[in-house]
């Protein structure tokens, strides 16, 4: 049977907003979602079409393989993460790991506005962004470790990444 009150605790648990106005609770949604799409909106936005190999007409795609597939997602654990970060008590912990939060998904919309073509820039994208959402999943532990927990990646979860990811 659907309880309503169930869902609700779930849901109130999975935000860590027990004790917290629904105002709070609110305008923390519409920034961290916020942020995050006008980031991804962004460097979309300023994602040029490149030319195919063997027509006229430039064309832009969207990843290809599982990888494009399980990006999101990602994305989408860190933003509730970073919710779940503003729910927490206000400290100064909770502000530089909201800050790390904003600067990764700043760098990664900058990233994929970039497109880097050389290994060299790949691997300088993979490892900023990379040590950007480490440092905020380590600050996110210090004030929630479900927070935490939620926005660092699993070695396996890449493991798996790598190999379905088509070359």
């Amino acid at each position: 049977m659907f309880d309503l009150d169930d869902v609700q605790d779930k849901a109130t648990d999975l935000i860590n907003a027990r004790n917290r106005d629904g105002g709070h609770v609110l305008l923390g949604l519409g920034l961290t979602v916020g942020f995050a799409l006008a980031a991804t909106a962004l460097a979309h936005k300023s994602v040029k079409p490149r030319p195919t190999g063997g027509s006229d007409q430039p064309i832009t795609e969207r990843p290809r393989g599982s990888l494009g597939l399980i990006l999101p997602a990602m994305f989408s654990a860190t933003t509730l993460s970073a919710l779940r970060v503003w729910n927490a008590p206000s400290r100064p912990e909770r502000t530089r790991a909201l800050g790390f939060w904003a600067a990764a998904q700043a760098l990664n919309a900058v990233w994929i506005a970039l497109r880097p073509a050389s290994r060299r820039l790949q691997i300088a994208a993979a490892m900023s962004s990379a040590g950007m959402a480490a440092a905020f999943a380590h600050e996110a532990r210090q004030i929630d470790t479900r927070a935490g927990k939620m926005a660092s990646p699993l070695g396996s979860g890449v493991r798996l990444a790598n190999r379905i990811q088509p070359d």
